[in-house]
């Protein structure tokens, strides 16, 4: 975890609608601040300007909210409240969502190449529904003032949060206009995504410039919204970097995991933010159960996050007392975390690789959902990087079938592999795009197509421990593999008698393994290894736990000394983190279920029993000790052949083994 940040933040969301008439009335800020700081609350997000384009300070502005009297001073109060407790106080700023100003200057929102408004519909009353102001129009000027505004009153500001900034193509006149002059062309949408883009990092620059001029430097500011996948151009107009993940809002629980092994290579500090709701943002009434927030919250500290909960004010300025009694008992264990955890940094051994020009989210079923899954469940500790990063530090990388080798990866990747690296192909794209010098060292003499949609894997019982009897069918075709000479083939490719067509199909499903091949579906070398499917799709869209069993075989022998071993079950998350003289192991254990058709649900922590689990210790020396934190009871342990070794049971959920 980084000092450099609170560490224990609530982004106090308030979207009030003009049509509450009694905003702030009942606001009292000793009892707001005593209410966080008994919630053990280091840094909170207040708002200026909500979606609904209204502001909550004193101003003359014609924006601020016709609901609050002019004798209540909401922002300030709360700002005064906080410092004086010495609790942070960042600010919040909508940007593209502003209905008073979509309102007021209709010609100002974003529109389609049909000629309709972008977002919510005149009549439009669905969640989530907002009026898209276009960034390319005078309302640019319009938040900039706004901007200056609060900057100004507040400063020193603790930082800015401006949301809703994600890149946002439009066809208004000043979009078009500014597209002509930049010699790209309206009619064409990924030119209107370019200028979308262009767009979004000319405003990032002009408000960190002027943030920086009236504040006298620049605080944390943060520009949600934005794909994580930009972070390698964008990372330079941020200070820090937050990853609102919501689980039972949308994101899920392969959300944060995923995009945090991205976000924390950028050399930022940075935060993990979900919400106290059952649902989603603006759940009035809606609260989680204590074990699922206290979950989230050590998901992000095990991967050296902060970390921030979000909630929304009542409008009349009281916070929500059982909102805050859930988030006081989860915060309590991230306190107690810390003694042990800031300063520390997570330690891995693999580098997967992700195109930064895909999507960022999670698609059900697809490869990086498989990724996250998978390589969680076999407690491989892992980073994702852009294809171009440098991946020398690394002993093993992986490249999933969603990434395209261009001739250069592939020559710096023939060279990593030269210099000692492992290196696995994760998929037909994978092996297909790889270079003929990365597919011999894989083991690839010869690469074609399968025959069939539904093809049979045979293990070879030497290879896969524990490998099944019988074959298994791929659901997914797989490429036809020649294995090279002193490769390993760990499965094979058997063919059904044939593919299910209307004319010719045997029983419910597909036909069943007729005629063994003589192709390999996976081959590996002891310098690298190929998949002809995408076994990360796979076991992602059919969980199949033989698809995991096969991908450990193969993982096995590119890193024969991992850095953790473990008798784990496949629902706890182990991760591993260094700081000075010490190395922690967090175990987090909790097993969502899917009880509504829409969400995961997490009631209860799952309890250990008897878990066994060795870690590579990086020094040769033995440890002198190890505890268990929260607490700091003495662990018993062995060190033999490089790893410290030791076993748990436990009931609490997560555990922090620091190793001294």
């Amino acid at each position: 975890m980084s000092p450099l940040l609170p560490t224990r933040q609530i982004h106090l969301d308030f979207h009030t609608g003009p049509a509450i008439p009694d905003v702030g009335t009942h606001f009292n800020p000793n009892a707001f601040g005593d209410a966080l700081l008994a919630a053990h609350v280091n840094s909170i997000t207040l708002f200026a300007k909500c979606h609904h384009g209204h502001l909550y300070y004193d101003t003359s502005r014609p924006e601020r909210h016709p609901g609050l009297s002019r004798n209540v001073h909401l922002l300030e109060g709360q700002i005064e409240a906080c410092r004086s407790r010495g609790i942070k106080t960042p600010i919040y700023i909508s940007v593209q969502c502003d209905e008073y100003a979509a309102n007021t200057h209709p010609e100002w929102v974003c529109r389609n190449p049909d000629g309709t408004n972008v977002g919510r519909k005149p009549l439009g009353n669905d969640p989530f529904q907002w009026q898209i102001l276009d960034m390319s129009s005078p309302y640019a000027d319009f938040l900039a003032e706004q901007i200056a505004e609060v900057v100004g009153k507040f400063k020193p500001v603790d930082g800015i949060f401006l949301d809703m900034c994600w890149d946002q193509p439009s066809v208004s006149k000043w979009a078009v206009d500014a597209m002509k002059r930049a010699g790209l062309d309206p009619a064409d949408d990924r030119d209107r995504a370019r200028h979308a883009r262009s767009v979004a990092v000319g405003y990032m620059a002009r408000y960190n410039d002027q943030i920086t001029k009236l504040n006298g430097s620049l605080p944390r500011v943060w520009y949600n919204s934005r794909p994580k996948t930009n972070l390698a151009s964008e990372a330079k107009f941020a200070r820090h970097i937050e990853i609102e993940a919501l689980p039972t809002g949308g994101w899920g629980y392969t959300y944060f995991p995923l995009n945090v092994r991205w976000a924390r290579n950028f050399g930022l500090p940075f935060i993990g933010m979900t919400a106290r709701f059952h649902k989603s943002w603006s759940d009035f009434g809606g609260y989680k159960p204590p074990a699922a927030l206290k979950y989230e919250l050590s998901q992000m500290i095990a991967h050296g996050g902060g970390c921030s909960v979000g909630d929304q004010l009542h409008p009349r300025g009281v916070l929500d007392p059982e909102a805050y009694r859930l988030i006081a008992d989860a915060y309590a264990h991230v306190e107690a975390c810390e003694k042990v955890c800031l300063g520390t940094t997570p330690l891995t051994e693999a580098a997967v690789l992700r195109d930064p020009d895909a999507d960022y989210s999670i698609q059900p079923g697809g490869t990086l959902e498989g990724v996250v899954r998978l390589l969680q469940q076999l407690n491989l500790q892992f980073d994702l990087l852009a294809p171009t990063a440098d991946v020398s530090r690394y002993a093993l990388v992986i490249v999933p079938d969603n990434v395209t080798l261009s001739p250069d990866v592939s020559a710096r990747l023939s060279a990593y592999v030269a210099g000692g690296g492992k290196l696995m192909l994760a998929g037909p794209n994978a092996v297909k795009s790889a270079s003929a010098e990365l597919r011999a060292l894989a083991g690839v003499a010869g690469v074609g197509e399968a025959e069939s949609k539904t093809p049979f894997l045979r293990f070879d019982p030497a290879v896969v421990a524990g490998s099944p009897l019988s074959d298994i069918v791929a659901y997914d075709s797989t490429l036809y593999l020649t294995a090279a000479a002193g490769a390993v083939a760990p499965a094979g490719v058997v063919n059904p008698y044939f593919d299910r067509a209307w004319d010719r199909f045997c029983g419910h499903n597909q036909s069943p393994p007729a005629t063994p091949t003589t192709f390999a579906a996976v081959t590996v070398t002891e310098r690298a290894g190929a998949f002809g499917f995408d076994a990360f799709k796979s076991f992602a869209t059919h969980g199949q736990y033989a698809i995991r069993q096969l991908f450990a075989a193969v993982l096995a022998r590119l890193l024969p000394t991992p850095l953790i071993r473990a008798t784990s079950p496949t629902h706890a998350e182990l991760s591993v983190a260094t700081g000075p003289g010490r190395t922690l192991l967090h175990v987090v254990s909790y097993a969502p279920q899917r009880r509504t058709p829409t969400l995961d649900i997490v009631e209860e922590a799952t309890p250990l029993v008897g878990l066994k689990v060795a870690i590579r210790a990086q020094t040769a020396t033995p440890p002198t000790k190890v505890t268990r934190h929260p607490g700091g009871a003495a662990v018993p342990f062995t060190f033999e052949g490089g790893y410290v070794a030791f076993e748990l049971s436990s009931n609490q959920g997560h555990d922090v083994l620091v190793i001294e």
